[in-house]
């Protein structure tokens, strides 16, 4: 099974496999039907007071990645939930924001990349 990252508003491939919206807030200007989602896990994204703290800030990315795999930890049951996709097919993890490299769902990927390797 591969996981990956996309970007939500990034056209949907026939090749993406399962396609998992893991934000907190429906991204905006998009239609249901345009996103194309399998599933909407909105309870493994980041708190709303990280979210709001983290503002998508390249000089916060370390620490927003020790607050939110933390929260991780203490959300098994959200994250036991995505696994068992990832344990199913090839999932694609999508989020809204603009910065490709510094979201949480790169974080998360990273994040359930060590759940799996251990």
């Amino acid at each position: 099974m591969t996981l990956t990252v996309k970007r939500v508003y990034d056209e949907p491939d026939p090749k993406d496999g399962m396609r998992i919206l893991v934000d907190r807030l429906w991204p905006r200007g998009l239609s249901k039907e345009n996103a194309a989602l399998d599933v909407w896990l909105k309870s493994v994204a980041p708190s709303t007071g990280l979210r709001r703290w983290f503002q998508h800030d390249a000089r916060k990315w370390k620490v927003f990645k020790d607050k939110y795999f933390a929260e991780l930890d203490a959300g098994t049951e959200a994250v036991g939930e995505l696994l068992g996709y990832i344990n199913q097919s090839d999932v694609v993890l999508l989020y809204a924001a603009k910065d490709p490299e510094h979201n949480h769902a790169v974080a998360l990927k990273e994040y359930i990349e060590l759940v799996i390797s251990q």
